[in-house]
C-alpha cells in the first residue's frame, strides 16, 4: 500500500485540521471551511470531506451548527492539568495491595456494574464474529483439528505473522526469534523468572500495573519503584543513579502507554534506556502490550527497536486489542531465548493449539489492521470525551493524564481526597473504579484512581462520569 492510500484521505484531512486545533492555530469558535471548500482544497469527493468532518466531530474537536457550518469546539486549555512526576520513597515497601485488588475485582462478575476499573476494551469494540470464523478455519485446517500439542516455541505461522508486524515500529525480528505464551503475563513471568531469583532487586515505573507487582512478590523479588513522568515515562537520570548504586537484576518498562499512567517514552529516552541496560549489563523486560493502540499517525517505536545485543526481552499480546480470553501472547527474548523456552517447557509444555492457529489466520488476512484502525479512532474519541466530562464535573485542582494511546486515564484528585472512599461510594451507584493504591507497594496514590475509556460511549457512561465528579466533590 502507498503511504497515503486514497481510501484514507479523510484521515489525512481530519488529522491535519486536528493538529491545527491542538496547536491553537484554530481556536474555539473559529469557523471551518465548508464541505464544498474542503472538496476543492483537497481535491476529494463530497463523501470524503463529510467523513473527515464526522471524524473530527466524533472526537469533540468541532461541532456543526444548522445553516451556519462547522466550528471549532475543542480546547485543551479547558482540560485539567496532567499529574506531576511521581515521587515514590526510595526504600522497599512491605505493605501489599492484595486486599484492595480483591475488593475491586470481586465486583467484576456483577453485570449491572459499569466497569471503569476493567483494563480491557468492551466486547462491543471487538470483531468477535470475524475471530470466530478464524477459529473455525484454524480447527478445520490444523492436524487433528488442533487437539495435538503445539511446538514448544509456538505456532510457526503465528510467530511469522508477529515477526512481519514489527516493521510498524522498525523492529527486526524473525520467526525463530519469538516464543509464544499464554498472554502477556506469561511472557513477563518467563522473562523475569530467567533473570532474577528470590531476594533480587528489580526496577519498575511508579505507578505500575498491579499484576506486575503481584508477580514480582510471588517470585520473592524486591521491587524498587522509580519516579515516572505521566508523559515521558521513567526518569532515566534516577534510573542511572540507581544502577550505579544498587545491584539490579532487571528493569521492567511499559514503554508505550503505561498502565495505569499512560506515559509513552520518547524515542531518545528508549534509546538511552537501552544504552544504560548495555552499560550496566542489566536486561530490560519490555511490556509492549498497548503499543498498537496509538492515536498519532504512526506506531511508537519500542526499546527493542534500538537493541543490538539481545539485552531486551520484548513482550506483547492481543489481549488488549482483539481477544482477551484467548490468552495469546509472545516474547522476543533476545540472547535469553534458550532459557525462556526451557522455562516455558517446565511451566506449560505447550501453548494452546487452536487459538494460536486462529489468531495466526486473523493476522494473515489483514483483518487485524482494519480492526485496529477502527479501535484507535473509537478510543481516541472516547479519551477526549472523558476529558471533557471530567473537566466539567470534577473538583477544582483535579489532574488527569492525557495519553496519546491506550485506553486508560490516571486521575489525581486534590490531596485530601481518598480514592478508596470514592470507590466505596461509587460502587453503591454500580460504578467501579480502580483506586491508585492498587498500583504501588508504597504508601502513596491515595488520592488517585485509574479510569478506563475502553467502554462504548453513551449517555450512561457520560452521566456516570459526571456522577463520579459529584461524589468526588463530596468526599
Amino acid at each position: 500500500m502507498k503511504k497515503f492510500d486514497d481510501k484514507f484521505l479523510f484521515e489525512r484531512i481530519s488529522n491535519s485540521i486536528g493538529r491545527q486545533i491542538r496547536n491553537n492555530v484554530l481556536n474555539p469558535g473559529d469557523k471551518l471551511p465548508s464541505i464544498r471548500e474542503i472538496c476543492r482544497i483537497h481535491a476529494v469527493s463530497m463523501s470524503t470531506a463529510i467523513r473527515a468532518y464526522s471524524e473530527l466531530e466524533g472526537k469533540g474537536f468541532i461541532e456543526s451548527r444548522p445553516k451556519s457550518g462547522y466550528f471549532v469546539s475543542y480546547t485543551h486549555q479547558k482540560f485539567p492539568s496532567t499529574p506531576k512526576t511521581s515521587n515514590p520513597v526510595s526504600d522497599f515497601g512491605a505493605e501489599t495491595t492484595e486486599a484492595l485488588i480483591a475488593r475491586v475485582y470481586s465486583e467484576l462478575g456483577t453485570e449491572d456494574n459499569l466497569l471503569f476499573s476493567l483494563g480491557v476494551p468492551a466486547p462491543e469494540l471487538l470483531p468477535i464474529s470475524r475471530i470466530n470464523k478464524s477459529m473455525v478455519y484454524a480447527m478445520r485446517r490444523m492436524p487433528h483439528s488442533g487437539t495435538s500439542y503445539e511446538k514448544i516455541q509456538g505456532n510457526s505461522e503465528l510467530r511469522r505473522q508477529i515477526a512481519r508486524g514489527v516493521i510498524n515500529w522498525e523492529g527486526e525480528l524473525k520467526e525463530e526469534d519469538i516464543v509464544t505464551t499464554a498472554g502477556c503475563m506469561s511472557a513477563l513471568t518467563y522473562s523475569i523468572s530467567v533473570l532474577a531469583k528470590k531476594g533480587d532487586i528489580i526496577v519498575v515505573e511508579s505507578p505500575v500495573y498491579f499484576g506486575i507487582l503481584q508477580l514480582a512478590r510471588s517470585l520473592g523479588l524486591r521491587v524498587l519503584e522509580l519516579a515516572t513522568n505521566p508523559v515521558t515515562g521513567m526518569d532515566l537520570d534516577i534510573l542511572e543513579k540507581t544502577l550505579k548504586e544498587k545491584t539490579i537484576k532487571l528493569i521492567l518498562l511499559v514503554s508505550n502507554f503505561n498502565n495505569p499512567i499512560g506515559s509513552c517514552m520518547p524515542d531518545e529516552h528508549k534509546a538511552r534506556a537501552v544504552e544504560l541496560a548495555e552499560k550496566y549489563n542489566v536486561p530490560i523486560v519490555e511490556d509492549d502490550l498497548y503499543g498498537d493502540i496509538y492515536f498519532g499517525e504512526y506506531r511508537p517505536r519500542c526499546c527493542k527497536t534500538f537493541d543490538k545485543t539481545g539485552i531486551i526481552l520484548w513482550c506483547g499480546s492481543i489481549s488488549k486489542t482483539l481477544a482477551p480470553g484467548y490468552r495469546v501472547g509472545w516474547v522476543a527474548p533476545g540472547k535469553f531465548k534458550d532459557q525462556v523456552i526451557r522455562t516455558k517447557l517446565y511451566h506449560s509444555v505447550s501453548s494452546t493449539t487452536p487459538v494460536q492457529g486462529a489468531i495466526a489466520h486473523f493476522l494473515a488476512t489483514g483483518r487485524y489492521e482494519n480492526h485496529l484502525r477502527k479501535l484507535r479512532n473509537t478510543l481516541h474519541s472516547n479519551s477526549l470525551r472523558y476529558l471533557h466530562a471530567i473537566s466539567d464535573s470534577f473538583p477544582e485542582g483535579t489532574r488527569v493524564s492525557r495519553p496519546s494511546g491506550g485506553f486508560l486515564l490516571w486521575v489525581e484528585l486534590p490531596k485530601k481526597s481518598n480514592a478508596v472512599k470514592l470507590y466505596e461510594t461509587a460502587i453503591k451507584h454500580k460504578i467501579s473504579i480502580a483506586p491508585g493504591r492498587m498500583f504501588t507497594l508504597q504508601d502513596q496514590y491515595h488520592n488517585c484512581f485509574r479510569l478506563s475509556y475502553g467502554l462504548v460511549w453513551n449517555e450512561t457512561v457520560e452521566n456516570s462520569i459526571h456522577l463520579l465528579g459529584k461524589l468526588a466533590k463530596q468526599i
